[in-house]
């Protein structure tokens, strides 16, 4: 367990350290157990470096031995994030720079409206697998986590990176587990080719695949490689075209329909009234994003705007701020959030 001496202030949801404030204070932590320490710091301090650009402090590690030092706010919230990480590493999870970035951004929404007590589960939700769990690094990624758990039909929309697919994926690979559903099936339009698929090579599977491989990668990052495998073999894990979709009735199953911003109207219709009995059905897309020609009108923006009151149906809009992939990535899509948009033209 840590020991750490400080003068800890607040620090209020959301708020920006001031990266040029000048010193006020200092935390220095004890720590007990070397490996997790190590794990905490990262390889050659990369995570302390992280946690120092982030939240504006200095922060120094002597072997067990941690010192902080910044403005009050910035140490406070630094001393928060290092004390989870280090109870993080010492439970044996692995440390990336995700997860660093999802405790900065955890702790900072947190604020200290209770006392911080950093062995007690996250105020953020998370997706138990077996392979690792799947943590909420954002608010909106918590929201939209609450919202797979208790709706059977969410849509998630946002700019890329920003977890929409794979905490899609990673929810149904969790129902998938827990035997809540005997079959996981993944689709996307296949804009570029027109949906007709006839003229690449190979079977079903392998002309599908270059469309479908962001969640190809998800699965096998979250799953176990053999499982996945032989659930595609015995068409447990099932990845089909969504024109292939058409006169299905799907039950027991976790559905996730990817890259949605590009699916028309009737297309869109036709999937979601695929939900069958015991199902849950995930939509994700980018509405900033839509390869349909001009004219077009996309789907996924109808069916978010008549679907914003149903019953059972939860929405949830990521943006630029719940970018985890890099932040040059989130520093992209701001750039690109300031273009005017192009208006979606109804068809006659």
């Amino acid at each position: 367990m840590p020991k750490s001496a400080s003068d800890s202030p607040s620090i209020a949801p959301g708020q920006k350290i001031d990266m040029q404030a000048p010193p006020e204070t200092q935390v220095v932590i004890d720590f007990d157990d070397n490996r997790a320490v190590s794990a905490m710091v990262g390889p050659y301090g990369q995570n302390l470096a992280q946690v120092e650009r982030r939240l504006g402090v200095v922060v120094d590690s002597r072997g067990n031995h941690i010192t902080i030092a910044g403005s009050r706010d910035g140490c406070d919230a630094a001393r928060r994030v290092l004390e989870t990480l280090y109870t993080q590493a010492a439970q044996g999870h692995d440390l990336t720079q995700g997860e660093v970035e999802g405790a900065i951004r955890a702790v900072i929404a947190q604020g200290s409206l209770f006392e911080y007590d950093p062995k007690a589960r996250s105020t953020f939700e998370a997706i138990n697998l077996r392979k690792r769990p799947v943590r909420a690094r954002t608010a909106a990624q918590d929201a939209y986590i609450r919202a797979l758990k208790h709706h059977e039909l969410v849509f998630g929309i946002g700019p890329a990176g920003t977890g929409k697919t794979w905490l899609a994926v990673a929810r149904a690979a969790q129902l998938f587990e827990r035997k809540e559903v005997d079959r996981i099936i993944l689709t996307r339009p296949a804009v570029e080719a027109g949906e007709r698929l006839g003229f690449l090579p190979g079977d079903l599977r392998e002309k599908v695949d270059p469309y479908l491989r962001p969640i190809y990668d998800a699965l096998y990052d979250l799953m176990d490689s053999r499982i996945v495998e032989r659930a595609l073999q015995s068409g447990e894990i099932e990845i089909a075209p969504l024109a292939f979709m058409r006169g299905r009735t799907l039950t027991n199953a976790a559905i996730i329909l990817d890259e949605a911003q590009n699916t028309t109207s009737m297309q869109m219709k036709m999937f979601l009234t695929r939900l069958g009995e015991n199902s849950r059905m995930i939509v994700t897309g980018d509405p900033s994003q839509v390869d349909l020609p001009n004219g077009q009108t996309s789907g996924l923006a109808e069916a978010t705007r008549l679907l914003d009151s149903v019953e059972g149906v939860a929405q949830v809009k990521f943006t630029a701020d719940d970018v985890i992939r890099h932040e040059l990535v989130a520093r992209i899509v701001a750039a690109y959030e300031g273009l005017p948009q192009r208006p979606a033209v109804k068809k006659p």
